[in-house]
């Protein structure tokens, strides 16, 4: 039987997005399911694209031609917003992803948000914040680079316990999920803990530089760590949780 997984419409605003970093941002949205639509919007004919070109053929991407139809405004994000509207519309698809740095697709966002769809957001650490927390889930396309003269800036962004520590929105994330998805002992699950951070904020792991939550809990040292060799599930408590006798 095979196994039905989530369609993902990809959509690329190339002004605004590295080409040195899409196999980063398809690698990881096939973690969530098939990105079977895949659009790349800009003119073509500007010189600062042709980077693009060997990578819309490498990874199957649609060039969308859109022409500047006036020096101080790009056209492109207009279009992009046309067209993830009409596939709302016209095709099933799960979930919604934009690269781009530019906040003017906040809005769309949200609407796709209205419709209870996901929408993953990659951006440079440039992207405002108001398209950032818009989105599902948001990452730095900074982490996500894959060149070879890029591998030391990839292995300097990853934080370590001290790094962690000093950011209190994380540690306030991160306890709150907990507190909120614990049982009566204080434990819990490390899934529900994931879930319940995935649905209430655009938080990402790649964004501290680690793979996955459970890393960032490892090495924070802010809660106790339970595995369970059956289920082979983690449950965590935090450290603070005293037992009333």
């Amino acid at each position: 039987m095979i196994e039905k997984k989530d369609l993902i419409a990809l959509f690329i605003d190339c002004d605004n997005i590295s080409h040195r970093a899409i196999e980063g941002i398809i690698t990881e949205l096939s973690r969530y399911g098939v990105v079977n639509i895949r659009q790349a919007y800009g003119n073509w004919s500007k010189e600062n694209l042709k980077n693009w070109e060997d990578k819309l053929l490498e990874y199957a991407i649609k060039p969308i031609q859109q022409f500047d139809y006036s020096k101080n405004k790009n056209a492109t994000d207009i279009l992009m917003t046309i067209d993830a509207i009409d596939l709302l519309h016209t095709k099933k698809i799960d979930a919604f992803a934009f690269a781009t740095s530019d906040s003017d697709f906040t809005p769309v966002v949200m609407r796709l948000q209205a419709e209870g769809i996901k929408v993953f957001g990659f951006g440079e650490k440039k992207t405002p914040k108001s398209l950032v927390i818009a989105c599902s889930q948001f990452v730095y396309t900074d982490n996500l680079l894959n060149d070879t003269k890029d591998i030391k800036e990839k292995k300097a962004v990853k934080k370590v316990k001290r790094e962690l520590l000093k950011d209190k929105w994380l540690v306030n994330l991160l306890q709150s999920a907990v507190e909120q998805t614990s049982d009566e002992y204080g434990w819990a699950n490390l899934a529900d803990v994931g879930s319940f951070i995935n649905n209430s904020t655009s938080f990402s792991p790649l964004n501290y530089g680690y793979k996955k939550l459970s890393s960032i809990i490892k090495e924070i040292e802010l809660f106790d760590i339970a595995f369970d060799e059956v289920s082979l599930q983690m449950s965590i408590r935090d450290k603070r949780y005293k037992d009333d006798f």
